[in-house]
């Protein structure tokens, strides 16, 4: 990595269309302060983004309403200059049939994975080759409920995830307690169901990490607070239960509790979870071997409602995205411990969902 190199933070958010709702901040790694560059309006809730770094593109999703009158998805395309931390608006495209919720992109970077909560939908779009939006190529709705009576009572496609190797692709159901595991057939321009593996019961699972190794992947569970070691066989392309930890510190009776994002260090020595309600950050040890996760500390989230999280490249310093309480705060990372400290930092920011930290 070049000295030139400058850490950026682009920052999803709920936002009506004519407010800011996507910015660039620059953070400074030896302080973990954030420092505003950009906000750019005219997207209605795009709380989930994805960074392609290495063609200056910006990928956000946003909330639109359909010709008959139905709440659907669109996909954003944004340009991003790195020496200024400047937004502007490439494209845009309709997308799957109900709002988003998450967005990510394949390996390839042909296209773009949609997912959608509130209706139970994965979608497969394009992309062009100077990186704009194209069009909706697939779009597949899930069937299913949980255990929870409230919370799955239907299908609740929350993200997803590729494999390692990019072969597979993790769609997590928190209302159906599924991962549905795709691929994508270039050929067709299709999603392709290959396999599902349920969790247990009421878990409600949200969001995916694989272990650097490549041989486990850490499941966050939002219903029941827990996360879900699994192992993960490249070869068939399916997950096995391993064991489960809850988020939550022992005998915990507080505010009603819903956990949001996870991630693992880049040595796969820690994994980090959020939970939302106890408002904290809790850092588990990962062993290596066996996928177990024990227990290191919980800490608080200096905000309420961490719905978003993520460590920087360098794993040095972690960013969490307190929703409820309009503020983006740093912590540092002790590379032997996993233990965070927060930095001091705080930024006001209007109900922040996701954080991508990323060099350009």
């Amino acid at each position: 990595m070049s000295e030139s190199k400058r850490l950026l933070v682009l920052v999803g958010s709920y936002a009506e269309a004519e407010n800011e709702g996507i910015y660039a901040y620059e953070l400074n790694e030896d302080t973990g302060s954030l420092s505003k560059l950009d906000g750019i309006s005219g997207v209605k809730n795009p709380t989930f983004v994805n960074v392609n770094a290495e063609n200056n593109k910006v990928y956000a999703i946003g909330e639109a309403v359909s010709p008959e009158g139905n709440k659907m998805s669109e996909a954003v395309a944004l340009n991003i200059d790195p020496s200024t931390g400047k937004l502007s608006l490439l494209n845009r495209n309709d997308s799957i049939s109900a709002p988003p919720c998450h967005i990510q992109r394949d390996p390839s970077g042909r296209y773009l994975i949609l997912s959608s909560y509130h209706g139970g939908l994965v979608g497969l779009q394009s992309l062009t080759d100077n990186g704009e939006v194209g069009a909706l190529l697939d779009e597949k709705k899930h069937e299913g409920k949980g255990a929870h009576p409230e919370r799955q009572d239907k299908p609740h496609v929350h993200s997803a995830f590729f494999s390692p190797d990019g072969k597979y692709m993790m769609v997590q159901d928190l209302g159906a307690d599924k991962i549905a595991i795709y691929t994508i057939d270039a050929d067709n321009n299709e999603l392709v169901l290959h396999s599902e593996t349920k969790t247990h019961a009421g878990a409600g699972p949200r969001h995916l990490a694989f272990h650097p190794n490549g041989q486990f992947a850490y499941v966050i569970n939002e219903v029941d607070s827990s996360i879900t070691s699994y192992r993960y066989d490249a070869a068939a392309g399916t997950l096995t239960e391993v064991s489960t930890v809850s988020t939550l510190p022992d005998g915990y009776e507080g505010a009603e509790n819903t956990t949001a994002e996870i991630t693992v260090s880049n040595d796969g020595r820690f994994v980090y979870g959020s939970n939302r309600g106890h408002d904290s950050i809790v850092v588990f040890a990962a062993d290596a071997e066996t996928g177990h996760l024990k227990l290191v500390e919980h800490v608080s989230a200096e905000g309420e409602h961490p719905r978003h999280f993520a460590l920087t490249p360098n794993g040095k310093l972690l960013i969490a995205a307190n929703r409820d309480t309009n503020n983006i705060v740093t912590f540092t990372v002790d590379q032997e411990s996993g233990r965070l400290k927060y930095t001091g930092h705080s930024t006001g920011a209007s109900k922040p969902v996701c954080v991508k930290p990323v060099y350009f």
